[in-house]
């Protein structure tokens, strides 16, 4: 897509400024049907300033009441937690730019970037060296770290034990480090809401953490990805599917922190938020709410001048900090009628393109779930970012694999394992046929993973292959001599883990980002990209991974990552940037469901009595 195209789509989006946003109430979108049923989202946010948390579970919110009735809310005189509002968000800072109108700004930004074929957002410096020097002027509010005082995790301090809703969008590889990071929090007392896509109820639930769905389907969401390389829509009709999927995920965020469970209706209101970065809307229902927002991700978010945003390319280094900013104020547009109109429902403010710009989530602390010792901290991230680890779930030491499987796996050498994951292919036949032949042009045994493109669904599979459908990761890297896989950050992690020579063909987005880092790091060739995908790429990459020393290098990576533990990383980091004047208690508080667990009809009758004003 070129720059005129982009001008283009985003003059269509012009709205006027001072009402922040155009809106999108009349589109035809729908929520999951759990959450769509007679809801109406229009709550009010309680009154400026924000009250402190109230420390006990408190009961389910009722239909067109206040979301916060006075004499429901804990008084706690100078909240942190309203310190910790006030300070998390960008302050107000003047801008040339901001005397432009929204049209001009958004030629300016169209002249120094360009959307390239594989998604990436390009910025030249070169090419609109006035526009960059203005956007260079967030870095002295983007280095803004409030002071803050935090929460000391040793055995003489107290943590209190809170509700926690936890929002993920994305695919199974996104979902997967947030239940480990789910059930560890579940260890230190709090009770932990999972909000996801509902295909992963089943998944969610069975490791015993209980389970709200969110709008939006991630199959659909990986396609529209596929399609279009990367978050930007590439045609008109990728912009209806994208909003609608949105609009949904964004609609879906406040009864997911404040709806009762679905399946007992047991009250849940969420007392801190933890989310990753496309669950858009996070910060909006935190700020609502006036409860503390962590934001965790498995890819770069954060702006650095030392490596650029994954999806973007910049050609000078001197461009890699502001990469982030440009890609934000891209999907800042996208979306920010939608977001308008949901603060609207919250009783907040608008939000504005520059001035009072949002998008960012440099002002919250933020964990990223990799290995230090694949991609280190940068020297410019500040104390609110930690790099944790690797959050392993370890699904594997309870598989029982098939009985033919392991009696194939033993017949021979280790096999060369080849996957895509959640990945729709536009032509699995012919994928699988690259693959098949590339394996016998290098005399390798092949395990094909089926996924979500639905590779080696015909029958001419020679014996040397196996054909697999949903095998834990952990188990199975183990088990083979090298992988090939899409690159998802979970799969890279897992197959790093086990000492795997790493070949990454990706699709999109941070994909290639960590193609690039096992390529620099000798564990693998370079990156192949799906659509440049041959026998003779492939083939000369099995060759490569084969090397002894490529294995050499991934077995001494394999001994760092398991010395670290990425999930108890995790949670101390959400413990130690808790406000530190959130209610805390010495001793465990009482069981939930002693306190105020409500059975079905008890939670019925108090509905009811809410709704009618006669609650207590």
């Amino acid at each position: 897509m070129d720059s005129d195209a982009i001008g283009e789509r985003l003059a269509n989006e012009v709205t006027n400024e001072e009402s922040g946003g155009a809106s999108t109430s009349n589109e035809d979108v729908s929520s999951p049907k759990e959450v769509s049923k007679a809801k109406d989202l229009s709550y009010s946010a309680p009154p400026h300033p924000r009250k402190a948390l109230n420390h006990s579970v408190t009961a389910p919110a009722a239909v067109r009441r206040k979301l916060f009735p006075e004499d429901k809310v804990a008084m706690h005189s100078r909240s942190m937690t309203e310190k910790w509002w006030s300070q998390s968000w960008i302050p107000k800072h003047e801008l040339k730019l901001d005397r432009l109108s929204e049209r001009e700004k958004q030629k300016l930004i169209v002249e120094l970037v360009k959307i390239q074929s594989d998604g990436t957002v390009e910025v030249d410096l070169s090419k609109s060296e006035p526009v960059a020097s203005e956007l260079f002027e967030y870095q002295k509010i983007e280095g803004f770290h409030p002071d803050r005082d935090f929460i000391v995790t040793d055995s003489n301090k107290s943590i209190p034990k809170l509700n926690i809703a936890v929002l993920v969008v994305g695919t199974r590889g996104d979902v997967q480090p947030f239940l480990a990071m789910s059930k560890r929090l579940q260890e230190f007392g709090h009770h932990v809401r999972l909000a996801t896509h509902a295909n992963f109820r089943s998944f969610v639930e069975s490791a015993g953490v209980d389970f709200y769905p969110l709008g939006g389907d991630p199959r659909i969401l990986a396609g529209y990805m596929a399609r279009n390389k990367g978050l930007i829509p590439s045609a008109p009709g990728e912009i209806s599917i994208q909003r609608k999927q949105l609009k949904a995920i964004i609609e879906s965020l406040l009864p997911a922190c404040t709806e009762p469970d679905l399946k007992h209706g047991k009250p849940f209101r969420a007392q801190a938020i933890i989310a990753n970065p496309p669950a858009y809307g996070h910060a909006h229902v935190a700020e609502a709410l006036g409860v503390p927002l962590h934001m965790f991700f498995t890819m770069p978010w954060t702006p650095t001048s030392e490596f650029p945003s994954p999806l973007a390319r910049v050609p000078q280094s001197a461009g890699y900090w502001l990469s982030y900013i440009v890609v934000d104020l891209l999907i800042w547009w996208g979306i920010r009628g939608y977001i308008n109109d949901f603060r609207k429902k919250l009783n907040l403010a608008p939000i504005a393109y520059f001035s009072m710009y949002r998008g960012s989530i440099s002002h919250f602390p933020t964990g990223y779930m990799w290995s230090p010792h694949v991609v280190s901290k940068p020297s410019d991230w500040g104390p609110l970012v930690d790099v944790v680890g690797y959050c392993f779930l370890n699904l594997g030491s309870k598989y029982q694999p098939p009985e033919e499987f392991i009696q194939w796996i033993g017949k021979g050498t280790s096999p060369i394992y080849i996957g895509f994951g959640s990945m729709p292919l536009e032509d699995s036949e012919k994928t699988t046929n690259i693959i098949l032949e590339a394996l016998r042009k290098t005399g390798q045994r092949g395990i094909i993973d089926r996924g979500w493109g639905d590779l080696g669904t015909f029958p001419d599979i020679p014996e040397d292959v196996f054909l697999l459908v949903d095998c834990p990761h952990d188990w199975l890297f183990p088990q083979c001599a090298a992988v090939v896989h899409h690159g998802g950050a979970g799969t890279t992690a897992t197959g790093l883990r086990a000492g795997c020579p790493t070949t990454i063909v990706p699709f999109f987005g941070d994909q290639y980002f960590w193609g690039d880092r096992i390529y620099h790091r000798g564990l693998g060739p370079n990156p192949i990209p799906i659509s440049q995908l041959t026998v003779e790429a492939l083939s000369a990459a099995i060759d490569f991974m084969l090397q002894p020393e490529v294995k050499a290098r991934a077995m001494d990576l394999a001994k760092l990552i398991e010395n670290e533990d990425g999930v108890a990383n995790a949670v101390d980091a959400f413990h130690r940037h808790l406000p530190p004047d959130m209610p805390l208690s010495s001793t465990p508080p009482l069981k939930q469901e002693d306190e105020d667990y409500q059975n079905p009809l008890q939670w019925l009758f108090t509905q009811i009595a809410l709704y009618c004003g006669c609650g207590s």
